[in-house]
């Protein structure tokens, strides 16, 4: 018998979330959330349908979004996704910083001043994640940022208590964003596999390495990799949207697989 999910808990947005978010440079990259009807969260909604369909037909709900290496945007990549689903009013999404070396959600989100994080939950077995999530009711999204950072985490992801809380999270929300460590340079995200129903691949384009990104679909179980998203590709906007010029967008690609 399935345990009944239970609501996401109800905090009231902290102050400084609305003013991190009406910064210029927020305002630039996180379109989910800020610029919801803009053609560059439309291609993030194309991203949201693919992982919507992957949740019906495969059950994927917990999704970790990485990349080869450093900059090629993930951490982006994460918050627009968990934002394009929020968007759907019914929908319980949380999006989970678990890049302990290098957090960035909530640096991004104005929530560098939680209280409670994914580190106090996974050290202290006392920490329930309720105690560890903010909820941002102006996006119907959940957060829980990862504290930190740590300089060596691996002892941390290995033990049983990470698949004890994102089991939890798989009981309370319908969706679980992790914004993973890049899949080469380190063992943190490999270390995931085994909790994550789906890897999304970030790729720069024409700035990440072929061979970086082909060692990255090497390393990952080619039954778990949902797709890649070339970030920063260019295409012309639709005259849908009135306007032709070429703009950098985030392009869904599902993954090639021999016949």
């Amino acid at each position: 018998m399935m345990e009944p999910r239970l609501p996401p808990p109800a905090l009231a947005p902290r102050p400084a979330v609305a003013a991190s978010l009406r910064s210029a440079s927020v305002e630039l990259h996180l379109v989910s959330l800020l610029e919801p009807a803009s053609f560059e969260a439309e291609e993030y909604r194309v991203l949201r349908h693919a992982v919507e369909t992957l949740h019906k037909d495969a059950h994927l709900q917990i999704v970790s979004v990485t990349s080869p290496g450093m900059g090629d945007g993930k951490t982006t990549t994460a918050i627009n996704l968990a934002g394009a689903l929020a968007q759907s009013t019914d929908a319980r999404v949380l999006l989970v910083d678990i890049d302990l070396r290098r957090p960035a959600v909530a640096r991004h989100l104005g929530l560098a001043h939680s209280k409670r994080c994914l580190l106090d939950a996974l050290l202290d077995p006392g920490v329930k994640l309720e105690d560890t999530v903010e909820h941002i009711a102006r996006f119907n999204l959940s957060v829980l940022p990862a504290g930190g950072p740590e300089a060596v985490p691996y002892e941390i992801l290995t033990s049983p208590r990470l698949e004890e809380l994102l089991n939890e999270a798989r009981r309370r929300y319908d969706f679980v964003v992790l914004d993973a460590p890049p899949f080469v340079p380190v063992p943190d995200c490999r270390l995931l596999t085994k909790c994550v129903d789906g890897f999304v691949v970030v790729v720069a384009t024409h700035r990440t390495p072929r061979g970086m990104l082909a060692e990255t679909l090497n390393l990952i179980d080619p039954a778990k990799l949902a797709g890649l998203v070339f970030n920063g590709d260019v295409a012309p906007r639709s005259s849908y949207y009135r306007v032709a010029e070429p703009t950098p967008v985030a392009r869904w690609r599902r993954p090639w697989r021999s016949p």
